[in-house]
């Protein structure tokens, strides 16, 4: 007898209905390519805006992409409960795939992270990311590879995940407690927490190459004050985050210590690359030591308990 796995696609949004016009359509396109005797695909859509916004968008295209929808508003403002959200409404199913509203798949998307779950018996399998751009980013954010993401090879073990393209098995999640911590909610950071609690309960999150996604990135994202900001971000919710995770004065103390120490590493060895830079009139230098300076500060500032609200509203 088959056993047919339930499969739900959570997208979150907040006043974007133009992005989820665009998803949609090709999730729909995904989940034919894999719906049948063995997997129930289903989209779930969760809509971070109180007033519902797009909830037009959703009407409009359910019932006509062939594949079921899902539509619910989560009003508690921040990611975090929006992601608890799609959790919670995913009861009875077996694996549950987070994608943003601004990325689309490439085709053999999602059957790649289903073979790749399956191959490889892994708690969670992510995928890599790869950016198109509104308009072209400028000399300095090119060279500064602010939006160069990792590449790894699959089956490769991670040991922290965004989810921007990330699949769970819901069984380990229920049975470990998971939730996104809502601490995390505007400042961002709790996809890596999240899955950093995972691999401490004793999942393992593993790489899949073939389940590739594009992200759109809108000009307002395509300056330097966003990219620096990005980057200290990053450094930011890194320290803020171990810091959490820490069971013992005594842990939360090292990892205290440890964010700081290396953070104050990166601002050093920052200075002296853009300095550098500045000698060999070298671009890719000033760049490059500029993100590492933002990076670092992100993980000094986040140590002493300062929490970048990367995510605030109004």
């Amino acid at each position: 007898m088959t056993i047919v796995h339930q499969i739900v696609i959570a997208v979150l949004t907040f006043r974007r209905p133009a992005d989820i016009r665009a998803v949609l359509p090709v999730l729909a396109r995904e989940a034919a390519t894999v719906a049948g005797a063995e997997f129930d695909v289903r989209i779930q859509v969760v809509d971070n805006d109180a007033s519902g916004s797009a909830e037009e968008a959703v009407a409009e295209l359910a019932g006509r992409l062939g594949v079921h929808i899902d539509y619910t508003v989560e009003p508690t403002p921040g990611i975090s409960a929006a992601r608890n959200r799609a959790l919670s409404t995913a009861i009875v199913d077996d694996v549950l795939i987070f994608i943003d509203d601004d990325e689309r798949p490439e085709p053999g998307w999602l059957a790649a992270l289903l073979d790749t779950w399956r191959a490889t018996g892994a708690q969670a399998v992510v995928g890599p990311v790869t950016s198109i751009f509104e308009v072209a980013p400028d000399a300095w954010i090119e060279a500064g590879g602010f939006f160069v993401r990792r590449r790894l090879t699959t089956g490769q073990e991670v040991t922290v995940a965004a989810t921007n393209n990330l699949l769970l098995q819901l069984g380990f999640v229920r049975e470990h407690g998971l939730r996104f911590d809502l601490d995390f909610g505007i400042t961002g950071g709790d996809d890596t927490m999240f899955t950093r609690e995972l691999v401490a309960a004793g999942g393992r999150i593993v790489w899949c190459a073939e389940a590739m996604v594009v992200d759109v990135v809108p000009a307002a994202r395509i300056t330097h004050r966003w990219v620096m900001l990005r980057a200290f971000s990053s450094g930011n919710s890194w320290a803020t985050t171990s810091a959490k995770l820490a069971r013992t004065p005594a842990e939360r103390l090292r990892a205290v210590a440890s964010s700081s120490a290396s953070g104050a590493a990166r601002v050093a060895l920052g200075c002296l690359r853009v300095a550098a830079g500045v000698v060999l009139r070298s671009l890719r230098h000033r760049a490059r030591g500029a993100r590492t300076i933002a990076r670092g500060l992100g993980m000094v500032s986040g140590a002493f308990g300062y929490g970048y609200q990367e995510y605030r509203r109004g």
